[in-house]
This record gives structure tokens, sequence and C-alpha cells, in this order.
């Protein structure tokens, strides 16, 4: 510490000793930097470390500049220098800069570091600036022979601008909290390697910043933040076959065509709902016609947003697509079951209605949300069914011909959707199994759907015949209150 030039301490300590670096932002500090003497064991006396006069420590002192952050979001830190982010690079001194990284809200992210040369400063030289990266422990950039940043027991990032290439990126994942010192040392290039420049300073752009991931992970990726037990990270979750720390590995990445492909399978499946919206319209089951109507609108267009890639189309946020998507599919499900029932209370429908919103709202890719009102919705129907032949006293639906063409193969094909639906679709064959899924769904509704129902048995009031269908005698006079009923005569007035 040079601020502190009383204290007996070398230059350069060894790599096992504790170095007391400086972490105030406001105070103006320095680190001495060089050649590491031969490292020492703690208990041995045969070689002592020489302490250093006040004119040494002047040489070897060169001032680090602190950098402010400023947190955004999680895993977002932007990190400033005082009067930058330009920084003058002398040639006889290089440029210190420390950034305090904090346990656990910092780990999890991506660090960034940019460095831009400006040409213009350069007047003309050959100038390359080299940048040293390093934890816990600042470094150089080596001797001018040979321009590293390592030493015996560490080693750091290198980077390097020039005037042929005046940008340099480095990232580092899940860095390592503490104090990252960069070190930045311009040298001039000559036949014999690289030699201190003289008179002139090169100026840099510095950016240092933390992200959640690497530029949000592209668009073939999605940032997200993950939790296990008591850590916190992001990470990106890459799609299409697209791998890599910002989902820029291609290797296995899927083509255009197959892209497309995918995409109009998980659309155009959805046409199969047109059948059974024409039985129900024939039918007269209107209100089962809107909600398949509403299932093969939204599901069509949920599935164009849904696609990795570029093959994507969207005309509403990507939730309240997959919601109404998601909602559309397990009402057709409930209006079916409850129409197979022969039950016709609008309350049912707006019973199922709450209920599978309220548990799309609790998880929406929970395989109960499916099952769950199926059975339900099932369970009525069974015991609509009963009634109907305990009181009827044979079985219901009365026809053979109902069970073996309709119900039967219906429920078959419900149920190797459900089973496609639980147990084969995966990330890897979602496109074409989830197509069939649609395919068997659009289906087994078209068998499923109960014919028109008859009218019913009891009859209607009987038509009466042109003329009298009985008489109504009543006594005009009577009526009238002209003679005495027990001796006027009867004139009766007969109406219909």
């Amino acid at each position: 510490d040079c601020s502190r030039p009383s204290l007996a301490r070398p230059p350069f300590l060894p790599s096992s000793a504790s170095m007391n670096m400086p972490h105030s932002f406001g105070s103006a500090s320095g680190l001495v930097l060089g050649d590491s003497p031969p490292p020492a064991s703690p208990n041995s006396t045969k070689h002592p470390v020489p302490i250093p006069t006040a004119s040494s420590i002047s040489k070897r002192c060169w001032p680090v500049h602190p950098m402010l952050r400023n947190e955004l979001d999680a895993f977002s830190v932007h990190f400033y220098i005082f009067f930058g982010p330009n920084v003058s690079v002398l040639p006889d001194r290089p440029a210190v800069f420390v950034i305090n990284l904090l346990p656990v809200l910092d780990s999890g992210g991506v660090l960034n570091l940019e460095l831009r040369l400006n040409v213009s400063s350069l007047c003309g030289e050959n100038v390359t600036v080299f940048g040293c990266l390093n934890h816990e422990v600042p470094l150089t950039s080596g001797d001018n022979a040979s321009v590293t940043c390592e030493t015996e027991s560490l080693s750091g990032f290198l980077l390097s601008v020039n005037a042929t290439a005046s940008l340099s990126r480095l990232r580092i994942p899940y860095p390592q909290t503490g104090s990252w010192y960069l070190s930045l040392r311009s040298l001039c290039a000559t036949e014999h390697g690289f030699e201190p420049c003289t008179n002139v300073t090169a100026e840099v752009y510095l950016r240092a910043y933390l992200s959640p991931c690497i530029n949000d992970c592209g668009i073939y990726g999605q940032c997200k933040l993950l939790r296990t037990n008591n850590y916190l990270y992001a990470a990106c979750e890459c799609k299409a076959g697209w791998n890599g720390w910002g989902c820029t590995d291609n290797a296995e990445a899927f083509s255009y065509g197959f892209q497309l492909l995918s995409t109009l399978l998980l659309c155009l499946s959805n046409v199969m709902f047109v059948p059974p919206v024409a039985i129900a319209v024939r039918s007269h089951y209107l209100m089962e016609a809107a909600v398949y109507i509403f299932t093969m609108f939204f599901s069509t267009f949920y599935h164009a947003c849904d696609q990795p890639g570029i093959v994507v189309f969207c005309i509403m946020e990507y939730d309240v697509l997959q919601f109404c998507d998601f909602l559309g599919s397990l009402m057709s499900v409930w209006v079916t079951v409850i129409a197979m029932a022969r039950l016709q209370p609008v309350v049912l429908y707006l019973l199922g209605a709450m209920l599978l919103s309220m548990a799309l709202q609790m998880d929406r890719h929970g395989l109960w949300n499916l099952l769950g009102p199926s059975l339900f919705a099932l369970g009525i129907m069974a015991i609509a069914w009963t009634a109907r032949t305990i009181r009827r006293r044979h079985c219901y639906p009365p026809t053979w011909k109902r069970w073996a063409f309709y119900l039967c193969p219906g429920a078959l094909i419900a149920a190797a959707a459900v089973l496609l639906y639980a147990f084969v679709e995966t990330e890897e064959n979602y496109f074409y199994i989830h197509s069939i899924w649609h395919l068997l769904i659009a289906g087994s509704v078209g068998f499923l759907l109960p014919p028109r129902a008859k009218p019913s048995g009891r009859l209607g009031p009987i038509a009466r015949r042109k003329g009298c269908g009985y008489q109504l005698c009543i006594n005009e006079q009577e009526e009238l209150g002209l003679v005495d009923p027990a001796v006027a005569s009867i004139n009766s007035i007969c109406t219909s």
C-alpha cells in the first residue's frame, strides 16, 4: 500500500502473502507493481526481504482508480470511472482500476469488459494498449519482449487494442466475487518487440458492467433467472438446437426449412377443428361450436408465436396467447363431455370456465390441469347416463351402433391423445407429437359429440275441430235478470 510507506512491505509480495488492497471509493491510493521475487517460506530467515526506500516506492507506486457501481436490476450493474469513461494511458506508467464484486449479488451473472482505442490519439505511432485483468492481485503485462499476463503462480486475462483492432471484449460468466484489478499499459511495436512509448498518451474508452446473460441470449434463446437452494444465477435457455453460453453455437442448430416446417405443422394441424365445428352447428350445438372456433384460432396463433428462431409471428402478447390456447383446449373437452351427458344448464359451462381459469393461473403446464377437469366432467356424464339407464330400464345410449361406431372409436382416439401428451411428448419431438395431439383431439370431438336431440315424446295440445267442440248453455234471460228462473223458458246460447 503506497499510501503507507512506513510499513515494512516489499514492493512485491509472494503469492502466499495477503495484500491489503484499497477498497475505499473516495480515497486516493496506490499499488506497487513489478516482478515478483522468488517465494520464501514464512519461517525462513536465510533470504530476508529487502525493505523498499522512499525513492524506490515513488518509482513503483501507481494510483488505483476506483469504480463506482450503479445497480439497475438483478445481475445488472454498471461500473463508472471518475472523469470517465475515456481513460488516458500514459507512456511511463500503467493505469490501474479496481472493480469490486459483492458476494451473492454479483456472482450469478456475466462480467463484461470492453476496451475501445481512440486511434486519433496515437499521433501516427504504432501503439498497442495491453490490458491485464486479474482477481485479487493486480498484474502487469509482463516484460516488453513477451507480453503476457502471467507469473509463476498467477494468471490473468489479457486484452489488447491497436490501430488495426481497436475494439476488444472480454466476458467472464459467473465471476468470482471480490476485487478485480485491470491494469492498462501502452507499448510501441518495434523490430525488436514492444518498447515503452515516448510522448504518446493513448486514449481508451473503458466500459465494465454486469449482465444476466451474454447478449440477452440472442434470437435463439431466452435469459432466465434460476434458483438452486440459496444460489441465484442467470442462464440462457437455448432453442432450435442452438447451444453455448449465449446460444451462439450452431453445430446442432435447426435449419430455416426445418423451422418453417415445424411452424406450419403446429399451425395447420388446427384446421382439423373445422369438421367438429360443422358437426356442432348442424346438431344445433352453437355454444360448443363457438368454443371450438375459439380454440382453433388461439391455438394457431399461439404456436406461430411460440416458435424459436426467426419463423415467429405474434398478433398479441405471448402470455395472452398461451392462456387463451390452454383455456380453449380445456374448455373444448369440458363442453364436449357435458354435451354427451345431455345436460344443458348454462351454469355448468360458466362453472367450468371459472374453475379452468383458476387452475391455469396456478399452473399452466401441470398434467392435472388437463386430467382433473376431464375426469370431473366424465364423472358428471357417468352419473347422468346411469340415472337415465335406471329410469328407462335399458342401457343408455340405447343403440349399439352409437357405441360401436362413435363412442368407442372416439374414446380410443382421446385416450391415445392423452397418452401422447403425458408420456411421449418431449422438447425434441414437440413439433410433430403436438401436431398429432391436435389431430387426435379434434378427431375425437367429431366422434364423441352427440347427435341432435329428438323432440320430446309428450304430446302438445289437440287441434280442435271446426265448429262446436262442446256446448256451454247459458240462459240469456237469467244472466240478464229479466225473468224468474223458475218459470222462464230456457233459451240456451251455445258457444264453443
